[in-house]
């Protein structure tokens, strides 16, 4: 069954320019971020535009209408040329933004039922409502054999992501030729897609991505022996990692940092015990001492630089990324401990290794999402992290609908953006678009 798709849709496109990324860093994060929202305009290097509705590129290819669309930190970043150019050469441009999405399936390709039976998947069907797994790996391009990665289910971590039947591109949102979820339609492979339970609203779902990422970072880490865990920042990861480690039964002593006043408030009701101020400058001493009494920790002061911190954290959960959140992050882990940085890095300056080093300290990335082996397990057996998120909206989806704010339509998308760009203004977390359906 296929339901008739307009040939032709309202998009936000972004379009790459060197000379306008220059310009970006030239101007400050600070300009670049007010050139999204309204000023600056001319620096800003995306735009809402009428495209053309992409094609399935085979036929088990499935077209999806979006619902809710978030807005990532991901997309942030490359918006105001914070991040690296590590992952330029693994993108196709232009390409439409969007990968957190809930939506309803409107078109299904020839194949798609015959793929359904071959992976033993449950069948879809048009006017379905699911989420979207955005890895564009082997599966998705059609790659056989495939690599490693993808035959361990991490498909996010796929080697092939600039070959195959699509052009080059990480996930979705990222990739010319399957459109992005900032949009009225975009088109994704079949096995990209999860079917979304009734009792799940679209504000809860549209955090499955999202949700996906940060159970896959907690359960990358030893979190049932953390005495304490440290969260730092109260973004939506953040957040998110608080209400997954509660989830999944963690009793440790939370701690986390939190900038604005909605996100102190949020991060108490989804389980922290201690929230506090991010850390003040370290040369102001009486401050900071105050500050890491939280940690159980002591700060010794070298004749120049920050201070040396003893004691500390079993377990910190980076979600901010910054040079400094990381060099923060790593000086409050005690010794033997681990920090997994969950946040998005650019290209950090002036961070001491040396903590690392003399405390023997683990550090782990945790990037995106991919299979899950949750109980603990005498069957070896594993589920997508998307499923795993799924599994928890249907219990803690009421609770962590508060993360998102009122949705935005696409052509008011400089709003939007200032609503995700400046949230201690805004009030809100998580940032969407909204589409009728």
């Amino acid at each position: 069954m296929v339901v008739a798709e307009e040939s032709r849709l309202k998009a936000i496109v972004f379009e790459k320019s060197i000379p306008r990324y220059v310009a970006m860093k030239v101007a400050g994060a600070g300009r670049c971020a007010r050139s999204a929202t309204g000023r600056w305009g001319v620096l800003c290097p995306v735009s809402v535009q009428d495209v053309e509705a992409k094609p399935l590129p085979n036929g088990e290819w499935v077209r999806v209408a979006p619902r809710l669309a978030g807005i990532c930190g991901s997309d942030l970043s490359v918006i105001c040329g914070k991040g690296s150019t590590y992952f330029s050469p693994l993108t196709s441009v232009p390409f439409v933004l969007g990968h957190e999405v809930v939506g309803d399936v409107t078109e299904l390709g020839g194949d798609v039922a015959r793929y359904e039976t071959a992976e033993r998947l449950t069948a879809l069907a048009c006017g379905d409502r699911v989420v979207l797994e955005p890895a564009l790996g082997c599966r998705v391009r059609g790659i056989r054999p495939m690599c490693a990665a993808c035959g361990r289910g991490q498909a996010a971590l796929c080697r092939n992501v600039t070959r195959g039947v699509i052009s080059a591109g990480i996930q979705t949102g990222y990739c010319r030729d399957t459109g992005g979820a900032w949009s009225s339609n975009f088109v994704c492979h079949r096995s990209q897609l999860h079917g979304v339970p009734d009792a799940i609203q679209d504000r809860a779902a549209v955090l499955t991505e999202p949700l996906a990422c940060v159970l896959h970072g907690v359960l990358k880490a030893d979190w049932r022996h953390a005495a304490t865990v440290f969260v730092m920042g109260c973004g939506t990861i953040g957040l998110l990692t608080i209400a997954a480690l509660r989830f999944l039964g963690s009793g440790a002593r939370v701690i986390a940092s939190a900038k604005y006043a909605h996100q102190k408030r949020l991060a108490t009701e989804l389980g922290a015990d201690v929230v506090i101020d991010p850390p003040p400058a370290a040369r102001h001493r009486k401050r900071f001492v105050e500050w890491l009494a939280a940690f159980d920790a002591e700060a010794h002061y070298p004749e120049l630089g920050p201070p040396t911190i003893m004691g500390g954290v079993d377990l910190t959960f980076e979600c901010i990324a910054t040079s400094s959140s990381l060099d923060m992050a790593i000086r409050v882990t005690a010794a033997g401990g681990t920090m997994v940085l969950v946040g998005m890095p650019g290209v950090p300056r002036g961070v001491d290794w040396t903590a690392i080093w003399f405390k023997s300290l683990t550090v782990q990335a945790a990037y995106a999402y991919g299979a899950e082996q949750t109980n603990g397990s005498a069957d070896g057996s594993h589920r997508p992290s998307c499923a795993l998120a799924l599994d928890m909206l249907a219990t803690w989806g009421e609770r962590l609908t508060a993360l998102v704010g009122r949705p935005h339509a696409v052509e008011d998308y400089r709003s939007a953006l200032r609503s995700a760009l400046f949230t201690g203004g805004s009030g809100t977390v998580k940032s969407v678009f909204g589409f009728n359906t």
